[in-house]
């Protein structure tokens, strides 16, 4: 199995760290050799700054994935965001020769070079190849009787080039992963549609951005689940904290637990809702979660 080094991005460490400990239980319950990768610095945000500096964007990712390379490990995102910055800024430097001598004058300024000789992996398609569904569902000690919403996220699955899976408008991996856990993926309208927080959209246009949050929480709950899992702490961010924001601003009353896919992973494995940090979100009902999993 390819050995990795974690990267973290920004919202996880401040925002929801639980992530960051349901994800190395999980590893290390799978025997994934992964260790942090230091001195990482923001990916940075796709959406923001390529659009406006593609070099610096090429650089500062560039930085991060020679980081990686020089542990002789592939980089390892828990976020769709940073997936989509690296991997693309890797799948750029790659294959153009050039570009990668012209990241390479700015990083020899810090004493560091791109080599080109490992990958950008996300975790959901780390697992899905690496780990395989049949062995998740092998070891996991606490199947789950959960009915799911699972919410992809836009950079996971576009642009289609590079990413995981054969078919970009109907994916099938991350539900396949997720009824590795014993619960059941429901289907729901426009299940690959943005949370709303992408491109900046959150914190230039947050009244748009809220809007297509609530279309997507009402199609989700139309179908009637207990949870929703992702696996981008963005996309967890907009569907957790935008239904506290929702319930304020429109007198909603919007109450679904948000997981990410390894905290659902860390509860079939048999960890608590605190040792996943799932205590940590904004929208809590522990006592209804608790209840479902006193039944698994």
């Amino acid at each position: 199995m390819t050995n990795v080094s974690l990267f973290l991005g920004c919202v996880i460490p401040n925002r929801y760290p639980g992530i960051e400990k349901s994800t190395k239980l999980c590893l290390d319950k799978l025997g994934v050799d992964c260790i942090d990768l230091e001195g990482a610095s923001c990916c940075p945000a796709p959406g923001v700054l390529r659009s406006f500096d593609k070099a610096t964007w090429l650089a500062l990712a560039g930085r991060n994935i020679a980081l990686s390379e020089e542990l002789d490990r592939d980089l390892l995102t828990i976020c769709n965001g940073c997936y989509g910055s690296l991997a693309d800024a890797n799948h750029e430097i790659k294959a153009d020769e050039q570009l990668k001598n012209d990241v390479n004058s700015h990083l020899g300024k810090i004493g560091r070079s791109i080599k080109g000789s490992h990958d950008v992996r996300h975790i959901t398609e780390f697992l899905y190849k690496e780990v395989g569904s049949e062995k998740i569902r092998d070891i996991i000690t606490h199947p789950l009787e959960l009915r799911v919403a699972v919410h992809y996220g836009c950079h996971l699955l576009k642009p289609s080039k590079g990413r995981v899976g054969s078919s970009v408008e109907r994916p099938s991996f991350f539900d396949e992963l997720v009824e590795a856990t014993g619960a059941e993926s429901i289907e729901y309208p426009d299940k690959t549609e943005c949370c709303g927080a992408g491109g900046g959209v959150r914190s230039a246009l947050p009244d748009e951005a809220l809007a297509l949050t609530g279309h997507k929480l009402s199609m989700i709950e139309s179908a009637g689940v207990d949870c929703i899992v992702n696996a981008c702490p963005f996309c967890h961010m907009q569907l957790d904290a935008g239904q506290v924001d929702l319930n304020e601003k429109n007198g909603t009353s919007h109450n679904i637990p948000v997981l990410h896919y390894t905290q659902l992973l860390g509860l079939a494995l048999g960890y608590s809702l605190e040792d996943l940090g799932i205590d940590l979100n904004a929208v809590v009902d522990l006592e209804f979660l608790e209840k479902i999993l006193s039944d698994s």
